[in-house]
């Protein structure tokens, strides 16, 4: 009782159109789906995967809300509105997390055992953005509306774009090239550039050297 009263209070600080806690209890789906989750995720962790997933189907069902019964979730999580929201099964959440509908943490299809991420501390993840992979979003970081994250994103970060580039670090804006170095994401602009230096370069070399044997 003690977390289900911690999580209406989050609820009633973070929802503005929150109007009591009998009335987030009763009918805010993302308060359904977390106790629905911890059920589930007790059947699991018990061996009884597939009544684990019963009810994790039928919170699916009942709320819009898919999160696997293997997903570990922190304290004081806030799920807003949440229709389409897809939580994959070793994705962990941290506490005081917010997410918005259409929000996934889902993996990319590479990766054997850890295959989703991990969010930290009072991490926001905005309306449709998808964070795939089993990296970590530091702690007090926040992810753009329908941001695509790829890689690793530092604490205290602002995350946008497609793929995701960070922005800001702790309020101080981010050049473009600690971007593209903190996500690991190789910008084709800059590729491009790179391979055009080069091949100029090796034409400059050669015509300097046609000039030297026209002159010996």
């Amino acid at each position: 009782m003690t977390r289900l009263g911690e999580t209406l209070r989050a609820y009633q600080a973070r929802d503005p159109a929150a109007r009591s806690r009998l009335e987030i209890f009763l009918l805010y789906p993302g308060v359904h789906a977390v106790l629905y989750h911890r059920a589930a995720h007790f059947l699991y962790c018990h061996r009884m995967k597939f009544l684990a997933r019963l009810v994790s189907q039928w919170s699916r069902c009942w709320t819009g809300i898919e999160i696997h019964p293997g997903a570990k979730i922190g304290r004081r999580l806030v799920i807003d509105h949440g229709m389409g929201i897809v939580i994959g099964e070793t994705a962990e959440i941290g506490d005081d997390c917010l997410l918005y509908h259409g929000v996934t943490l889902g993996g990319t299809g590479k990766d054997q055992g850890k295959r989703h991420p991990t969010l930290g501390n009072n991490v926001m993840v905005s309306t449709g953005a998808k964070v795939l992979g089993p990296f970590k979003v530091g702690d007090n970081s926040r992810i753009a509306a329908n941001a695509v994250v790829l890689g690793e994103i530092p604490p205290d970060s602002t995350a946008v774009g497609v793929p995701a580039r960070v922005v800001r670090i702790a309020g101080e804006r981010v050049d473009y090239a600690s971007q593209v170095d903190q996500i690991n994401v190789t910008d084709p602009l800059q590729k491009e550039l790179q391979a055009f230096n080069s091949r100029l370069e090796w034409l400059e070399q050669i015509l300097d050297e046609q000039a030297r044997s026209k002159d010996v």
